[in-house]
């Protein structure tokens, strides 16, 4: 029954449903993406595929626990190895029961495991042997995908972002068959790079969000140096080349880690996380913060690509809009996710610990 309800959720929003959906353990390589799609969908990049769980986790909890101290420490020992085994990968929250899900990288064997954390700071393995999923191969033509970056769910979409190894490198995914092993509609970017100052059609896109405005159903990308860059996905056709409006530049020298909108006091905002390149040059007390962007930027038809805004002038950091501004609460986050229209759950570097936090949306 979980089945007929989860993919039925999927024809509403425009993702037609496959005959039936395989059940098993989809053997993963890797977990290099992850994200929340309706109705408890757990989006899985790996390698040259997405793959979509029913995850069956649909009743709503409270976060009642405002930080698991030492979060590294707690992952590795649900499997026996010490903090310096494991890589924390990524970090997201499936809003229908807002409880966390962590990939986790086990240095050792070089295998990825995905685990949840609950409201009580309770953990637990999420285990991919016996459940219901789809799985989606990505395929550029003749070339190939030689990097996956991010997922998301975006307009009733499962959305990929992507490096492919063509002319046009820069590719997103937008999944909408379902028949098994279907191709999916991939589109190649090009976009005007503000820190680099010029158009770009091989840097992959690093994070995705959702973008939805006005009727304008699209996603919203950051790259390395972090131009954000908004891109439409109505009426997109496989083959297309689709030019990115880029509209501000949160400043060169730093990689995005994620993003996502929320609202606040009435106004929409973004908010991206990010790390310096060089540590040497980090401002504030981490070479990891968070920006808070004027989610209005989105909308800007003029001031965009070679015009668009700068958050800092010169090479002194000093500010130029007061449409950006640094989330110093967010000091030390390497990896944030949306817990609910208020907090935010973050993994922070707390003086040499990273502890889970649940941080108010600034």
């Amino acid at each position: 029954m979980m089945m007929r309800t989860t993919f039925a959720f999927l024809v509403v929003f425009g993702v037609a449903p496959l005959a039936q959906a395989d059940q098993g353990n989809p053997n993963l390589k890797s977990v290099d993406a992850i994200a929340f799609g309706p109705n408890g969908l757990l989006i899985i990049g790996s390698g040259t595929q997405v793959v979509a769980v029913d995850t069956g986790d649909t009743k709503a909890t409270d976060w009642t626990k405002s930080e698991v101290a030492n979060i590294t420490e707690v992952l590795a020992g649900k499997f026996g190895l010490s903090t310096k085994d494991i890589e924390v990968r990524r970090l997201t929250v499936n809003p229908a029961s807002r409880r966390a899900y962590v990939a986790v990288r086990n240095l050792k064997v070089k295998q990825d495991i995905i685990l949840t954390v609950d409201g009580g700071g309770n953990v637990a393995e999420f285990s991919l042997e016996n459940v219901k999923f789809t799985r989606y191969p990505l395929a550029v033509g003749t070339a190939s995908v030689t990097r996956l970056t991010d997922v998301t769910w975006a307009g009733g979409k499962i959305v990929a972002a992507t490096q492919a190894g063509d002319t046009f490198g820069s590719r997103v995914f937008a999944i909408t068959q379902a028949e098994k092993d279907a191709k999916s509609v991939s589109f190649s970017t090009e976009t005007y790079h503000v820190g680099h100052g010029k158009w770009e059609t091989k840097a992959p896109i690093i994070c995705i969000m959702p973008y939805e405005d006005d009727g304008q159903t699209g996603v919203v990308g950051s790259f390395t140096c972090t131009p954000i860059v908004r891109y439409p996905l109505q009426d997109v056709e496989s083959k297309d080349k689709v030019k990115g409006v880029s509209v501000v530049e949160l400043g060169t020298g730093n990689t995005p880690r994620s993003m996502f909108a929320y609202e606040k006091n009435g106004k929409r905002y973004i908010l991206v996380n990010a790390a310096r390149n060089n540590k040497k040059t980090a401002f504030g007390t981490s070479g990891y913060w968070a920006a808070k962007v004027d989610f209005t930027l989105l909308k800007e038809t003029t001031n965009v690509n070679e015009k668009a805004l700068w958050r800092v002038k010169g090479g002194n950091f000093q500010p130029n809009t007061d449409r950006v501004s640094v989330a110093t609460e967010f000091f030390g986050v390497h990896q944030m996710a949306k817990l609910d229209d208020t907090r935010a759950l973050v993994i922070r570097d707390d003086k040499g610990t990273m502890n889970l936090r649940v941080l108010a949306l600034p």
